[in-house]
């Protein structure tokens, strides 16, 4: 795997110091709240974020070890649980290590300063005890490899010196940090930290955690969003051997303090998976169907298309699109559907939580840990401060884990029971309750002019908003996630228009990868191409036609406030170059490209594809160039470029979940079929 990368232009989103740089040391040889130094010279460096495949677990670990001058290969990682403190002002809470929830794609941004910073701070801390041991000043001192250097060459080792460092005050004030140039671990590719634990299965994820006395609970669900239980038979369920309990679970009530769209359905409890299983299959439950039992993807398809016929909300609207489009030489429309994505994470959903009077302790594979915490609270009653939430590894999250419903359910089911849960989804649970990609409906059109130039855009969007992000979020701002007022090529044609159009419909929308760049480039960009067929002209043309001279375009969304055209044609064209644009191909042969800037990224892919006489498709290669400013580990790029690369092919080929009858139909990868091996091209 090769990628073409450009470092230049730094990092662009914004970021900032969060608690983590008021750590105060503790007694002994750790320093501040993310270092420890042993007395044989490891150096223990704490994972903050939640690690979800991303490389956080490494990557954020990188910017203490920089700042602290010490070898990486001496640098032992370990993952360090939620953390959160009571402040007193204001009063409310403060958390311990900095953000540790995985979302938005904000780790290394939001780590970037602070960090560093608490590297740089434990440093400080062991220069100033060398200068009181060589009775020396501390400005003439420097650091190598993890030992303060005197001018004269004499060294003290950080194990030396770290129990009387740890007895010292942090500074309160910043400290100067690397400049690039200094940088020996930052930019330097470096593997996984804990790579041989994952092959070698030593690796604990959240479903692999156990205590004493837990039971394992599996719970049938309401098929029918919005459902609920009529009856329960649940006497052949508890004749299963190693049945301990069932239990019934209620479904959201108004004002409960429970996460949104939480199931109906009834737990059984058991001394294992096995037997919790095979009672589960025994129950014999009646489901009450709500009044969206009807629904199905061929007439939420009717409803969108007959939505379209009416005005929405404006997301945005420049210049004036229908006189354009009136005095236009040529009109351009395309309809592209989006259908209804499961996010199909390798490890299912899970929780396990003991439940105490006054305490409670919480291991799951999360990426909100701190809207658990804050659940477990309101449904229990402990002290936030008293729940400790402990972050195994994460089998897979694209944003399916900040929904917290298993933790939910893993807390009802421990109340009821009185004893510590375990509660575990199988794939056909996860498949057929999950947080969906909305469906969409994407009408757009282009205006040209006499000499094939783009006159106007207008990108029209009937989705399904509701149930998007909370409950409760406002009429107002159900486009979010939607319609895309700011990508391009908005800013760059002169009649602009994003409207979006809502639909009703019963299943529950969340958050997947990227939620609003997965619901709208592919439309974009597909409609790109054939607004370029339509002017006459080679689609990349169109596109740096389009961007036109470099500037910063307002960008509102993640990544903002800017979007740099210069750097998006820069992509483009590093694609396009590798994969050797406009040469002469064989017959049955094409390349297609696209692009795209979020989250302060600009990425694009360039593909070789092969049809067959019989119709049958084939990528042959693939090239991806990324310009994501600082790299701290080209590793961890290269490995999230292949595998969003892989993802998205999967997604657009393969994916597709369909609802007959108001129930999901899908259940597994033989029917949600993920790209297989044979079918994954090289990827360069």
């Amino acid at each position: 795997l090769g990628v073409s990368l450009s470092a230049a232009g730094g990092l662009l989103l914004a970021l900032r110091s969060g608690a983590a740089g008021q750590e105060t040391a503790a007694a002994g040889e750790a320093l501040g709240a993310f270092i420890r130094i042993e007395p044989d010279g490891r150096i223990v460096i704490g994972a903050r974020g939640c690690e979800i495949g991303q490389g956080v677990k490494t990557s954020l670990p990188m910017l203490i070890a920089e700042e602290l001058d010490v070898p990486w290969p001496a640098v032992t990682v370990e993952q360090l649980p939620y953390g959160l403190v009571a402040a007193r002002d204001p009063p409310g809470f403060t958390s311990l290590y900095g953000p540790q929830g995985a979302g938005g794609s904000t780790n290394i941004p939001d780590g970037w300063h602070d960090l560093r910073q608490a590297g740089a701070r434990a440093r400080w801390l062991l220069i100033q005890t060398a200068a009181r041991v060589w009775e020396t000043p501390p400005d003439r001192l420097t650091t190598r490899e993890a030992h303060v250097v005197h001018p004269d060459g004499r060294t003290l080792g950080y194990a030396e010196l770290a129990p009387r460092a740890a007895k010292l005050d942090l500074p309160a004030a910043d400290l100067p940090l690397k400049a690039r140039s200094e940088y020996r671990i930052i930019g330097q590719p470096t593997r996984v930290a804990d790579a041989r634990d994952i092959v070698t299965g030593v690796a604990a994820y959240g479903i692999d955690a156990a205590i004493p006395s837990a039971l394992t609970a599996l719970i049938a669900r309401c098929p029918y969003f919005d459902g609920e239980v009529a009856s329960v038979d649940e006497a052949q369920a508890r004749r299963v051997p190693g049945v301990r309990q069932v239990v019934r679970i209620p479904g959201p009530r108004a004002g409960a303090p429970l996460d949104r769209n939480l199931a109906a359905g009834v737990a059984v409890l058991a001394d294992d998976f096995w037997s919790a299983r095979k009672g589960r299959e025994a129950l014999r439950i009646t489901w009450t169907r709500p009044s969206g039992a009807a629904d199905s993807s061929a007439a939420l398809e009717r409803r969108a298309t007959a939505a379209l016929a009416a005005s929405g909300k404006i997301a945005r609207r420049d210049g004036n699109p229908d006189e354009a489009r009136n005095a236009a030489a040529r009109v351009v429309e395309a309809v592209y559907v989006m259908p209804l994505l499961a996010h199909a994470t390798m490890e299912p959903p899970n929780a396990l939580i003991d439940l105490k009077p006054k305490s409670a302790l919480l291991i799951a594979s999360l990426q909100s840990p701190g809207g658990a915490s804050q659940m477990i609270h309101a449904m229990t009653g402990v002290a936030r401060t008293d729940i400790e939430i402990r972050l195994p590894r994460v089998g897979g999250g694209f944003g399916r884990r900040l929904q917290n419903d298993f933790v939910a359910e893993a807390v009802l089911v421990a109340q009821a029971a009185g004893t510590p849960v375990k509660v575990m989804w199988t794939r056909e649970d996860d498949l057929q309750n999950d947080f969906y990609r909305p469906f969409g409906l994407h009408q757009l059109r282009a205006s040209l002019d006499a000499q094939g130039r783009l006159t106007s855009w207008a990108h029209r969007v009937a989705a399904t908003p509701r149930k998007y992000r909370a409950a409760g979020m406002e009429d107002a701002a159900d486009w979010v996630g939607c319609v895309d007022p700011d990508g391009f090529p908005a800013g760059c044609v002169a009649s602009y228009l994003a409207e979006f159009v809502p639909v009703d419909f019963s299943v529950p929308r969340g958050w997947w990868r990227a939620p609003l760049p997965t619901f709208c480039a592919f439309a974009v960009e597909s409609f790109l191409d054939e607004v370029a067929l339509a002017a006459g002209t080679d689609p990349l043309t169109l596109r740096l036609d389009l961007l036109g001279a470099p500037r910063e375009l307002p960008y509102r969304d993640h990544g903002g406030p800017t979007l740099h055209t210069g750097r998006l044609g820069g992509v483009l064209n590093s694609a396009a170059g590798a994969i050797g644009y406009g040469r002469k191909l064989p017959a049955g042969r094409g390349i297609g490209l696209a692009s795209h800037f979020t989250h302060g990224g600009y990425v694009a892919h360039a593909l070789e594809v092969a049809v067959s006489q019989a119709g049958a498709l084939e990528v042959v290669r693939c090239v991806c160039a990324a310009d994501v400013g600082e790299i701290v580990n080209p590793l961890g790029l290269e490995a999230q470029m292949m595998g969003a690369t892989l993802d998205g092919l999967s997604t657009a080929l393969e994916l597709e979940i369909t609802v007959r009858d108001g129930r999901i139909e899908q259940s597994n990868f033989p029917d949600y079929r993920l790209l297989r091996m044979g079918a994954a091209p090289d990827v360069e």
